[in-house]
Formats: structure tokens, C-alpha cells, sequence
């Protein structure tokens, strides 16, 4: 019989991507979780994973090898509780990933705090295009394979590499237990402040993950990033390729990259905005150290289709687009908010921000908030679970901002102010309530 692993906390992007990859070696995987919503759900389903709501005692009939426990599962849950009341057997996602299947490959790992899924995506499909059918586990569904995981024969893996803390007997960052050969830091700003003091807390995270990367690996590093030099300062035993500056990976205007002056070729792809070509550098440099080059990268490139929620179009309704984006951080915002820009041109842009990752609700970066939302015509937020004021830090922008803890109310305020060519920007790294849905179907009937 094949082995069972039961996933505490299955629906979060990164245990439910465990859980796929799981299925598909062959282990027998059912799963819990307290809020169950697309995409990850309906990738559960169609790998013909069990899901549970909740947490019940119950679920201890099913008996199984292993409790495979995530990061939102804390002390006081009743079925982690009787799981250590029992000593039975349990994990985290991270280490049993990394002890299950990821032991014996060629990892490569994505870190920083903004653009890991798109990278770790672009990484993942410059490996693909090259036939070398990498396994992946990626905090979003890259659309050019529409599913957020897989195992395969092959012994390159790409894993979206998260600072984020492991697990509630674990406060180590999940990326101390990939050991990547290939290592790219993306950017390195203060986020998560639930769980980091400052940000010389996450910069010693991250040299954590330096130390773990071998001595014939390779870091590619962002040389823009005084955090991330601050970090390499601290000890470094692996080879360093540098991207955005003239010593290393760099793209003009015109998308020709050069490594270290020398042109390699110029990039013709769709994407827009000066994050996206930090990105490709980091990812063709990664992909040309496991052994792709750089023509053949951004030949992938160039048939590259960037990740759900990543300004996702979901919908046009009466001449109104609107689109879907994980963007929660003031600079994930700004930068999402100017891509759109760029897009568009003078077109009216709406933006509307759930601020719902707990940096946000803890109000640590409100203030930064009018700043990034400088580039949209006007701002609509839902304070709903907020234990800050979203009017009086959004203030600033006077009557360019509206602001709700009414869900319903707030769609309505929305459909009625928009006009045919506007551009709906809904920014949240949740669910959301189904709102693009219903702002959709809102826009239709006022049409």
C-alpha cells in the first residue's frame, strides 16, 4: 500500500503544491484546511486529493504514516493537538520536502521579497523549453503549465524559496531546509512583520540560506540591493553572478542583455516594467549555470506567459477590464500600479487594495500606502479586519480614495463610478470575496 501523509494546512499555495507533487510520486495524500478557495482548491480536486474542511478530531481515523503540518497551523488547534497528545508522528511541509524528494537534486531556489513566483516561473519554463522537464513547486499556477507543481525524472527541481517561517515547533525560514545549488536573491525590503522585528531580521535569514548553497553552486544576486551585499558581507562560499549593474546581467531599454558589457542577445517577449527584466536576468543567469544558454533561455522567454494573478486579466464587462493581483506590499503595489500605467497609457486606472497579508493588518507599512497607489486615478480599500484607520493613512490622497469595511457597499461604489475604458486593478493576496466575479456581473447589469 502506498504511503499516506495527511496536510494540516493543504490549501495554502505552498503545502497544496506539496500536496500535488505528493500525489504524483505516488504517496496517498489527503488534506485540511479552514478556508478553502480556487485556485489551489481546484487543483486539489483535479489530482483527486481528499480535502477536509476544518480541523475535527475525526481525522484521526484516517491514520495516517505521517502528520505533514503547515505554517498556519498553530498551538490549540484541536487536531494538532491530539497529534502531539498521541506522539504520533508529524512534519513540516519544508522538511519533508526536502527529506522526501528533494535530497538527490539539482535544486535551484528563488528568494527575495517580491518576484519570486514570476521568476521561479520563468526559470521553470527556460528549463522546459530546453527539454530538461524540471520538477517545480511555485507559489502561483505559471500559465504556460497550469499547475503550481510536479515531480518529474529529471534532477533539476525550481522551488520558489520563502523567508517565511516553517512551522510552529520550526521559526527557521522554509528556504533553510531546500539546500539549492543554484540560489537566486531577488531583493531583500522588510515584510512579514508578524513574525520579523526589523530588517537586519530577515537579512540574517537569508544569510542562513547563503550558508547552505555549495561551494560549486552559484548565488545570482540583484547588485542593486544594499541588503543583499550586506548579506554576502556577512560570509560567502559560493560564486556570486550579480544582475541590474554593469558587473554582472543587465537589459537596456530596448531589452538587449549584456553580461559584463557584452551583448547576449535581445529579448522580444510581452511583459512590461523594469521588475519583469530583473527577473528574466535572474532567471536565464540561474538557467545558464544548470546548463541553458542564454540564446535558448530567452528564446523560452519570448513564449513566456506570466503567472495567474499577475495582473491577470479576469474579465471585460461594458468596456471595463478588470484584473486580478497578488500585490500586497507598498512596492509590490507601486510597481504593479506603474506596470498597469505603462500599459495602458492615460487611461483611468481603479485601483482596489484588500490589505490582507498580516505586514498589512498589523498597519507596519500604512503609511507607505498614498505613495503607492500615486499612479492610479482613484483608490478604493476595504478596511474590513483591519486594526488600523485605511482612511486616515490614505488621507493624503483626498478625494481620490474611497474607503469601506462593507464588501458589498464597496462593489457597489465601485461599478458606480467606473466608466467604459477604465481599467479595474483588484490587488489582494487572498480570495477577496469572489470580487472580481461580482464586479463583473455588477458592470454588466449597470451597462
Amino acid at each position: 500500500m502506498n504511503k499516506h501523509i495527511h496536510i494540516l494546512g493543504i490549501c495554502g499555495t505552498f503545502m497544496g503544491g506539496i500536496a500535488v507533487i505528493a500525489r504524483q510520486a505516488g504517496y496517498r495524500v489527503t488534506g485540511c484546511d479552514a478556508n478553502v478557495y480556487p485556485p489551489m482548491s481546484t487543483q486539489l480536486e483535479e489530482q483527486g486529493i481528499e480535502l477536509i474542511q476544518g480541523f475535527g478530531l475525526e481525522q484521526m481515523e484516517l491514520d495516517p504514516d505521517v502528520y505533514v503540518i503547515g505554517n498556519v497551523v498553530a498551538r490549540g488547534n484541536p487536531l494538532m493537538e491530539e497529534i502531539l497528545n498521541r506522539n504520533l508522528p508529524y512534519v513540516s511541509g519544508p522538511q519533508w520536502l526536502s527529506d522526501t524528494l528533494l535530497r538527490d537534486r539539482w535544486v535551484l531556489g528563488v528568494a527575495g521579497t517580491h518576484g519570486k513566483t514570476t521568476t521561479s516561473s520563468m526559470l521553470a519554463w527556460i528549463l522546459e523549453h530546453a527539454g530538461m522537464n524540471p520538477g517545480f513547486l511555485i507559489g502561483g499556477v505559471p500559465q504556460n503549465f497550469g499547475i503550481s507543481a510536479r515531480i518529474s525524472d529529471s534532477p533539476f527541481f525550481v522551488i520558489e524559496a520563502d523567508e517565511y517561517d516553517t512551522a510552529f515547533f520550526d521559526k527557521r525560514s522554509k528556504f533553510v531546509h531546500y539546500r539549492p545549488r543554484t540560489a537566486i536573491l531577488n531583493n531583500l525590503e522588510f515584510d512579514h512583520a508578524d513574525i520579523f522585528a526589523d530588517l537586519a531580521a530577515i537579512e540574517t535569514q537569508f544569510h542562513h540560506l547563503v550558508r547552505t548553497v555549495p561551494g560549486n553552486g552559484l548565488i545570482v544576486c540583484n547588485g542593486l540591493e544594499e541588503s543583499l551585499q550586506r548579506v554576502l558581507k556577512r560570509g560567502c562560499w559560493t560564486p556570486v553572478e550579480t544582475f541590474g549593474n554593469s558587473a554582472g546581467w543587465g537589459m537596456d531599454d530596448e531589452n538587449r542583455i549584456a553580461l559584463k558589457g557584452d551583448i547576449q542577445g535581445t529579448l522580444h517577449w510581452e511583459l512590461q516594467g523594469e521588475h519583469n527584466r530583473m527577473n528574466a536576468l535572474a532567471a536565464i543567469a540561474a538557467a545558464r549555470h544548470a546548463g541553458v544558454p542564454v540564446a535558448l533561455g530567452m528564446e523560452a522567454l519570448s513564449l513566456f506567459r506570466n503567472v495567474k494573478r499577475r495582473m491577470e486579466v479576469r474579465g471585460v464587462s461594458n468596456n471595463i477590464t478588470v484584473y486580478d493581483d497578488f500585490a500586497h506590499h507598498p512596492t509590490a503595489i507601486a510597481t504593479t500600479v506603474a506596470g498597469l500605467r505603462s500599459k495602458v497609457g492615460n487611461a483611468r486606472i481603479l485601483a482596489v487594495l484588500e490589505p490582507r497579508s498580516n505586514t498589512m493588518k498589523l498597519g507596519v507599512m500604512k503609511d507607505a500606502l498614498p505613495g503607492s497607489l500615486k499612479d492610479a486615478d482613484h483608490v478604493f480599500c476595504y478596511s474590513g479586519g483591519l486594526g488600523w484607520d485605511a482612511r486616515e493613512a490614505l488621507q493624503p490622497m483626498g478625494d481620490k480614495a474611497d474607503v469601506s469595511d462593507d464588501l458589498d457597499l464597496l462593489i457597489g461604489e465601485i461599478a458606480e463610478f467606473a466608466m467604459p475604458g477604465d481599467h479595474i486593478l483588484v490587488m489582494s493576496n487572498g480570495g477577496f470575496g469572489g470580487i472580481h466575479e461580482k464586479l463583473l456581473e455588477r458592470l454588466g447589469a449597470d451597462c
